[in-house]
């Protein structure tokens, strides 16, 4: 045999090796996504509420079929169980939101592979309160100044670091006593006002100019709290400050994850939209090293 032909039977069974290794760890990968046993969890970022289609199985929770753990199992091949809930509040973990709904950790159990969840904005009426009581006085105000901010003071961040930080803590601590062998991912809430105040969003989010920082703040203030309660409970944290910017609800429809209190396309105002579920799902895919 001539060194020419020696030469290319090398190769070619070389090429047919690694060939055969790739389809191997192409095949290894795919098994491992599809046997993940997925549970998500959470409040309404998490169910995806106002996004179409809705899952007409449980009407009372609002849940999505668009919502971010669909888009994450159906990009995995993971087996999902969606026990996320509209206006579940961290105790909601623990004990049936509404009749006929089981506390969310009893999806769990010692077979679960993978937990996601958004939770905590809820609690105390955090979000819905700051949003509703920064409207009102945007108004009265005509967009001036910061009364809610001058109205309210310290009073949200206050609540946060004294009611909302443990209930996380003792939420996370269900969740391992439930599924002790999960990977558990807790994610941030994306950007909902802008980083500068912007005058042409006043129509859409009716907060007085000094007060978008304000609001602003208290968010960021919640989500280092789920972030600080994710990192003590062994769960890992997906953080949204640098990826959600730029999309928050004063942003056109296309650019924007979150809709607007007023005039948006979501029958649930300030909450993701279809993209923002599906932006939500591929970073915490990144962030875990999924897809």
């Amino acid at each position: 045999m001539s060194k020419k032909h020696a030469l290319r039977r090398v190769m070619t069974a070389t090429m047919a090796v690694a060939g055969a290794l790739a389809l191997g760890l192409s095949g290894a990968s795919a098994q491992a996504a599809t046997s993940l046993d997925y549970v998500a969890l959470g409040d309404s970022y998490s169910a995806g509420s106002g996004v179409l289609p809705v899952d007409v199985t449980n009407l009372l929770c609002l849940r999505s079929t668009a919502d971010y753990p669909h888009v994450i199992a159906s990009r995995t091949g993971a087996r999902l169980k969606d026990a996320t809930c509209g206006g579940a509040q961290t105790k909601d973990f623990t004990q049936s939101q509404y009749p006929l709904v089981a506390p969310q950790v009893q999806a769990l159990g010692t077979g679960t592979d993978l937990v996601t969840l958004t939770i905590g904005g809820n609690d105390n009426g955090t979000f819905i309160n700051a949003l509703t009581a920064c409207a009102t006085a945007g108004v009265l105000s005509g967009g001036a100044g910061s009364p809610c901010e001058d109205q309210n003071g310290t009073h949200f961040d206050d609540q946060i670091d004294a009611t909302t930080y443990p209930a996380l803590k003792a939420a996370l601590s269900a969740v391992r006593d439930k599924a002790p062998h999960a990977r558990v991912a807790v994610l941030g809430y994306p950007w909902i006002t802008p980083a500068a105040p912007d005058p042409s969003c006043f129509v859409k989010l009716p907060v007085a100019s000094g007060d978008v920082a304000y609001l602003r703040g208290i968010q960021a203030h919640l989500n280092a709290v789920v972030q600080r309660a994710a990192e003590e409970s062994g769960a890992t944290y997906v953080d949204f400050a640098q990826a959600s910017e730029g999309h928050d609800a004063c942003k056109p429809d296309g650019t924007r994850w979150i809709e607007p209190l007023l005039f948006g396309k979501n029958i649930v105002p300030v909450h993701p939209n279809a993209l923002g579920e599906q932006r939500m799902a591929e970073r915490t895919m990144s962030v875990l090293g999924l897809g």
